[in-house]
């Protein structure tokens, strides 16, 4: 843009890395409503700040209070909410943050463009939340599910917009057959095998807090 010119800054993001102990990286979960993106996403910072992590979630609903409180849920919109959210993520860790996402972003073309965003700098991990729709229906802990079938709600994910599931995901955790417990050990181990804690001691066993 005109008249605008990035400024280098004086502290790099491997010296933030240095300081941390850790990799910056985004851990992207996807999924319906009612998965289980954002109590796993609770419960991995949980965990991760307990092994001295620093750590960030930015949550769907928390984000449409505040930053995109003007956007609806029309394509555009949805777009518009993922290309913001990967912007602020791309904030957060180049501060040296580990970034947990917890989003539906239903699209794989929006998923491929925050990947574009992210992915090169940073390690961006997609992680598939799967639960089928039945599942995701009869847990429905907002009571979405039962207005869109009502009418109330338009455009909602898996009734009557659709949800693309990832194709080649980082790491899928299905919360149909696997414990809460158990998904954030998937987790947690999978970040120690791609090395995002390398400086970490990882545990013998896991202390799981606020299960």
């Amino acid at each position: 843009m005109e008249n605008i010119h990035f400024h280098n800054l004086s502290v790099t993001k491997e010296q933030r890395q240095d300081l941390n102990g850790h990799k910056p990286a985004i851990i992207w979960f996807t999924g319906m409503s009612g998965s289980g993106k954002s109590t796993i996403a609770n419960a991995v910072d949980v965990q991760l700040h307990s092994l001295g992590c620093h750590t960030y979630v930015l949550d769907g609903d928390n984000i449409r209070t505040g930053l995109n409180k003007n956007l609806g849920f029309s394509d555009d919109d949805r777009k518009e909410n993922i290309r913001r959210i990967s912007e602020v993520a791309k904030l957060f860790a180049d501060a040296g943050t580990i970034v947990l996402t917890a989003f539906i972003s239903p699209f794989i073309e929006d998923r491929n463009i925050a990947r574009e965003i992210l992915s090169k700098d940073f390690n961006f991990i997609e992680v598939y939340i799967e639960a089928d729709l039945a599942t995701c229906e009869s847990r429905d802990p907002k009571g979405l599910y039962k207005k869109a079938r009502a009418g109330e709600i338009k455009n909602f994910t898996g009734i009557d917009s659709p949800y693309e599931a990832p194709v080649n995901p980082e790491l899928i955790l299905n919360t149909a057959s696997n414990s809460l417990e158990e998904c954030v050990i998937k987790m947690v181990d999978f970040m120690f095998d791609k090395e995002v804690l390398p400086q970490i001691e990882e545990p013998t066993e896991y202390v799981l807090r606020n299960m």
